[in-house]
């Protein structure tokens, strides 16, 4: 079988993974900055709608950008780890059947941390809700860095760059296998949105006396009790 440099991840999609990697690295590290509270509120927001982007190129974006393209079993998870062990592991050209579960879990825990986020900084559930906050986040956390060590194994495994392919958009493969286009049009939408987002939410989402003013009070009061 011929193979050759084939276009694999459309521009959406690499745009979309890597400024969502970014948001959470960065909503991470300043979660319990009370001087960066507002940064990592703009981040969360970030992350929530990258998401929906995401969830909407999952119907609309090119051949493997569709969760239709990664829509495995548990069967298929399990015989895909089995042939890890073995000396011809399954090849996939879009995301195998564990980075896929890897996927979609990073997809829903993102919209739960993003949610409890909203809540805890509009004060709304109390301190349960900044846990359950924290605690989605760590399990984010935790997702995310399994998913680094898959990403990892694969490319040993397979011989293959996925962390480049990601950034270029293309592998070896069968030209047959490759997507058309780059979505160029597309892509160059999605940066300039949250380019924009982040010129425009500063002084329209986190006004004087909003949600991060009263948890600095609400924290304030609790350090006054003690």
């Amino acid at each position: 079988m011929e193979r050759s440099k084939i276009l694999v991840w459309d521009l959406p999609t690499r745009i979309a993974h890597w400024l969502l990697a970014a948001s959470f690295i960065g909503a991470f590290a300043t979660g319990d900055s009370e001087r960066l509270r507002d940064v990592h509120v703009v981040l969360g927001y970030t992350m929530l709608g990258l998401v929906a982007f995401r969830l909407v190129w999952g119907f609309a974006g090119s051949r493997y950008a569709r969760f239709g393209s990664f829509a495995f079993g548990p069967r298929a998870v399990l015989e895909y780890l089995k042939s890890l062990f073995t000396r011809a592991p399954r090849h996939y050209v879009g995301h195998n059947p564990a980075g896929s579960w890897a996927i979609y879990a990073l997809l829903a825990l993102s919209v739960l941390a993003g949610a409890t986020g909203y809540a805890t900084y509009s004060n709304l559930g109390g301190d349960w809700m900044e846990e359950l906050h924290g605690g989605l986040a760590n399990a984010l956390l935790a997702v995310v860095i399994i998913h680094v060590l898959g990403v990892i194994a694969s490319s040993i495994l397979h011989r293959e760059n996925l962390v480049r392919a990601m950034l270029s958009g293309y592998k070896s493969g069968d030209p047959a296998d490759g997507i058309r286009g780059r979505r160029l049009l597309a892509g160059t939408a999605l940066a300039l949105g949250v380019a924009a987002f982040w010129i425009i939410a500063p002084g329209s989402l986190l006004m004087p006396g909003g949600g991060a003013d009263q948890a600095a009070g609400h924290h304030s009061a609790h350090q006054d009790d003690d």
